[in-house]
């Protein structure tokens, strides 16, 4: 009863499998080398890779300095309208992610927060600045869920120890609380920076020019079709899958 069990298991993994690798094998197969070289080696290519994962290292880094300190009080205290808080920072992750661009155009595209960040030389509209905050929007959530899960498994009784011992709270959380809880936040580190690399939505209707290698894409596919798109996709596809590769060896060395 138990083989029969296990059969069945695997044989609907097999089939959720297929269909989230046999897009990409397909994608990896149906472009061949010299091609997708050509293809990295264009300027409006490659000035799109580059800027897509700048930014989206640069939105994880200020979610990293931001959120973590939002994590660790939603792990860590008590306090009325905690479920709230933690409802507010999954939201963003269910809305439509055109809806999202919308509502940050309308939100710091004009009014009183587009006019504050104008007065201090931040423009959202149609530059990096803008793809950072799509992109942040739509994937912090990632960052601070993985870290709230990590700080809940660090055992309390480290943390008083420390304080007992005549550790400050900011010692305790930088000594103690971060470096147990590592291996999630690098989790969901990486999960915001991978959200961030593909996201398109809400970038393409905050910002069009300069293009993310998606939005590239999707310009290249509307304008010339499948075949002048597909090797950007490509090679999209190939430094994902690299990058994921990378940051999940180091982290199981760090580990």
């Amino acid at each position: 009863m138990r083989h029969k069990f296990t059969i069945i298991l695997v044989l609907l993994g097999l089939i959720m499998l297929f269909f989230l690798t046999a897009p990409l094998f397909k994608m990896l197969i149906g472009n061949d080398v010299g091609t997708l070289l050509k293809t990295i080696q264009e300027a409006d290519v490659s000035a799109s890779v580059i800027l897509t994962m700048k930014v989206s290292l640069f939105s994880t880094m200020f979610a990293l300095f931001t959120g973590l300190p939002l994590a660790y009080l939603i792990a860590r205290y008590e306090f009325f309208g905690r479920s709230f808080l933690e409802t507010l920072v999954d939201i963003p992750i269910m809305i439509p992610h055109t809806a999202a661009g919308i509502a940050l155009l309308v939100a710091f595209g004009s009014g009183y927060i587009g006019e504050f960040f104008s007065g201090l030389g931040i423009k959202f509209i149609g530059t990096e600045a803008g793809i950072m905050i799509a992109m942040m929007f739509l994937s912090a959530t990632f960052l601070i869920n993985g870290a709230k899960e990590g700080f809940k498994k660090v055992d309390v009784k480290l943390e008083k120890v420390a304080r007992t011992l005549g550790a400050s709270p900011m010692h305790v959380f930088f000594a103690i609380s971060v470096p147990n809880a590592k291996k999630d936040i690098v989790n969901g580190c990486l999960m915001m920076w991978g959200r961030g690399l593909g996201e398109f939505g809400a970038v393409v209707i905050l910002v069009y020019h300069p293009m993310t290698a998606p939005v590239l894409i999707y310009d290249r596919f509307t304008s010339f079709g499948l075949s002048y798109s597909a090797p950007v996709a490509g090679v999209m596809i190939i430094l994902s899958i690299l990058v994921f590769l990378t940051v999940r060896f180091i982290n199981n060395r760090l580990r």
